[in-house]
């Protein structure tokens, strides 16, 4: 989800995200700086190799341990982008053909081509033409879930790609692609098409290819719509429509101007609570329908809980830095950690995954993630399942409201102190002290770290399994 600057507190552009995937896939965030390289060089992803550029800008984001990409994530311009599975008939035909022994050539994955567009975009439009050309000539077939083979583990991709001044909703299809820019008030994406009969930008040949499937009828070209031509109704839209209309729905709760990050924060964390469902039937964590938060469900109709939820926070000033705020695992239970794009180095234990370690890998090749006790992303497993105290959550409606409150006050201690330590860093900056700034934002997430491992540990004892 997307608010602009007219829409929010801020002034600023403000994307959120929630991350999807299995309950094993461990999602550490990474950081890399801005990088030269040598002319001829290539860049190995996990179908394909492909041609790397000069030039790749220094990146912040939320990576599956098998994986090279993010799915979500922000550069040192100020770039975010987030992205979605979609569920398509292109992708539909290329898993029907893969079943009969033709299948489609291996591409490039939505979470590789997030950080592509990061790493060589300086605006939105930038990362998005990045994207679209790489979606022609790659496509993207191919498994992006662990341990999945193609046909279960394959979608196709809607992005939103934000700066300060615009963002873009992009759904690719395949090779093909359509995009909508966004200038005013918010927008948001789910788990299914959502561009109907307006858009900006287009594969030229979108609309002809539809026609000639077979998916929209060629004497009514002139009223083409994308969604309703390119989804797979073979894919109930229980699983993407009505969380698309929820987080529209808490959006449009606030007035022009009174969206905030801690709005969207809270918009993440929902489970239906104040609709109403009044919430899933027993608890959050025993989940009766799909929600914003995710959670697994004993009765396997949800595939995983949330992996990873960001907030990211894009100034259009020289006078303020571009933010994100992280947090793994589910965020109702989850704590966003400050970090600002400026920096250079995360803390290590941010960085580690689980047992398996990091790794760039084929999904269908690889092996569940388990827990490990340096790694900032199992520490929040560990204590979901805590909170929950068994598979059907027996413990959580007494154990959850305890965590809320106290991450709730550090995140709003934080956001206090993120403010001071962005104007230290901006006057640092201007009196050509970069390097300084640099340190000093360095140390406020390792310090904002420090308090996260001190308050999670101590929950992690008082809670027993």
């Amino acid at each position: 989800m997307v608010a602009l600057p007219d829409a929010t507190t801020t002034g600023t552009t403000i994307l959120g995200k929630n991350s999807d995937r299995p309950i094993y896939d461990c999602q550490p965030l990474m950081s890399y700086p801005r990088q030269t390289h040598p002319p001829g060089a290539t860049l190995k992803l996990e179908y394909r190799e492909i041609p790397q550029v000069r030039e790749t800008y220094a990146t912040i984001g939320s990576s599956p341990y098998w994986c090279w990409g993010y799915e979500e994530g922000i550069n040192e311009f100020g770039v975010a982008i987030g992205n979605e599975a979609i569920f398509t008939k292109t992708f539909a035909q290329a898993a029907q053909a893969s079943k009969a022994d033709r299948p489609p050539e291996l591409g490039l994955l939505g979470m590789d081509l997030l950080r592509l567009g990061l790493e060589r975009g300086r605006t939105a439009r930038e990362a998005l033409e990045v994207i679209t050309s790489l979606v022609e000539q790659y496509g993207q077939w191919g498994s992006g879930v662990p341990t999945f083979g193609h046909e279960a583990g394959g979608y196709d991709n809607s992005y939103i790609i934000a700066d300060a001044k615009e963002a873009w909703i992009l759904e690719t299809v395949g090779k093909r692609w359509i995009a909508k820019r966004v200038t005013r008030g918010v927008a948001t994406i789910s788990n299914e098409p959502s561009i109907r009969t307006e858009w900006d930008l287009a594969s030229p040949d979108l609309i002809d290819y539809a026609i000639e499937m077979g998916w929209w009828p060629r004497d009514r070209k002139s009223e083409f719509d994308f969604a309703l031509a390119y989804i797979d109704f073979n894919t109930p839209l229980q699983l993407s429509h009505i969380r698309a209309q929820r987080s529209r729905q808490l959006l449009a709760e606030k007035k022009t101007g009174d969206v905030s990050p801690r709005w969207v924060m809270r918009t993440l964390r929902d489970h239906y609570e104040t609709t109403f469902l009044e919430g899933p039937y027993f608890n959050a964590a025993l989940p009766d329908f799909l929600t914003l938060c995710m959670h697994v469900s004993p009765a396997g109709f949800t595939w995983g809980n949330t992996a990873s939820s960001a907030v990211f926070i894009l100034p259009g000033t020289a006078e303020r830095l571009a933010q994100m705020w992280w947090t793994p695992v589910t965020p109702c239970t989850g704590l966003y950690l400050p970090a600002f794009a400026a920096v250079s180095d995360l803390p290590q234990m941010l960085s580690t995954a689980g047992q398996q370690g990091k790794t760039v890998t084929a999904p269908p090749l690889a092996q569940k993630d388990a827990f490990a006790s340096d790694s900032y992303w199992w520490l929040f497993r560990d204590l979901l399942d805590r909170i929950k105290g068994d598979e059907i959550g027996t413990t959580f409606n007494q154990r959850q409201p305890m965590v809320r409150a106290a991450f709730d006050r550090l995140e709003e201690k934080w956001a206090a102190e993120a403010w001071k330590v962005e104007r230290q860093a901006v006057d640092l900056k201007r009196a050509g002290r970069s390097a300084e700034a640099t340190r000093v934002l360095n140390a406020f997430t390792q310090k904002c770290l420090e308090e996260a491992l001190e308050t999670i540990n101590t929950l992690r004892r008082s809670l027993t399994v």
